[in-house]
């Protein structure tokens, strides 16, 4: 039988001093939030009879998680990334901020500073001769339909393994990366290749948490962007390429109906073409509409902690 004691005055007393409110100074905040946190948790432990060895199991995998980097691969898996896009769904909606190109996870793999391309780029290094020759492309237009020039699309995408250039030292700086400035028309093209799903690291520490939920730890073939422009909200979205296993099965849970993007075999491409690609191609179509604001906050990215490139400006 569990043993009820969040209703005493040890515990109650236990947990306001925890949360340092004897004490003065300190972040009130912090304070409040610490308060809630082991509350919640203490209540966890009554509710489930939770026992020592289940206790500090939970602690030592906590540090393990740590040890081995993947809490930013845990946060989404829990749907925490998904979450906090909800919360700001509904903010917006509030503020009569709706509509444009929806919100989705930005995924804990973005490095700052990728080249700064006009109109297009290439994006591969070219050191995988055997991989599917991809064209990105697309317009960026207001809700009214009009093209933004000079708006910054930056993109970044997983190799053919599934791995990530900075993350992966195999590849080569910047490989899959690029930020390309929109032509007078609001458009950008990107050469890339097709990128692969993948799985968080199936010895790890999330992993392991997924399978005691009985989850996979899984990701459809996707492309992230960050579209941005002065007078715009600025949008952190990724496409999810059409017809993958986890297309509609993403541990993450970041697929939206509105941004599963179908990729289409061409023996001819008109874009292609003009930026000096030949032959077949497959091209990954994906037009993006920016919501105009006045406010200064949200025309930035949140701040996080993000990679950036040593020798990047």
């Amino acid at each position: 039988m569990t043993v009820k004691t969040m209703q005493s005055a040890d515990v109650k007393e236990l947990l306001d001093k925890v949360a340092g409110f004897d004490r003065a100074g300190g972040n009130e905040r912090v304070k409040k939030v610490v308060h809630r946190l082991m509350h919640d948790l203490f209540q966890i432990v009554e509710d489930f009879d939770v026992t020592p060895e289940e206790f500090w199991s939970a602690v030592y995998y906590v540090g393990e998680l740590g040890a081995n980097g993947e809490a930013a691969l845990l946060a989404p898996g829990l749907g925490m990334d998904r979450y906090l896009d909800i919360r700001q769904d509904a903010e917006d909606e509030q503020a009569g901020l709706t509509g444009g190109t929806p919100r989705t996870i930005e995924g804990p793999l973005y490095v700052a500073g990728a080249p700064l391309s006009d109109g297009f780029a290439r994006m591969d290094d070219g050191s995988d001769e055997h991989a599917e020759v991809v064209l990105i492309k697309g317009q960026v237009t207001d809700e009214n339909g009009e093209p933004l020039a000079s708006a910054i699309v930056d993109i970044w995408h997983a190799d053919t393994k599934g791995a990530y250039s900075y993350f992966d030292q195999s590849q080569s700086e910047y490989n899959l990366r690029r930020r390309i400035k929109t032509d007078a028309q609001g458009r950008y093209a990107a050469q890339s290749i097709m990128a692969s799903g993948y799985g968080v690291p199936p010895e790890g520490s999330v992993q392991q948490l997924l399978t005691q939920m009985g989850r996979h730890g899984q990701r459809p073939a996707h492309i992230h962007y960050f579209v941005s422009k002065p007078g715009y909200k600025h949008l952190t979205t990724q496409i999810n390429i059409a017809g993958d296993e986890y297309t509609y099965d993403d541990f993450a849970f970041a697929t939206r109906e509105e941004l599963v993007v179908e990729a289409n075999r061409v023996e001819h491409s008109e874009t292609a073409s003009k930026h000096h690609l030949s032959g077949p191609v497959t091209e990954v179509e994906f037009n993006v509409v920016l919501v105009a604001t006045d406010k200064a906050e949200l025309q930035e990215r949140h701040g996080r902690q993000r990679a950036l490139q040593t020798d990047a400006a």
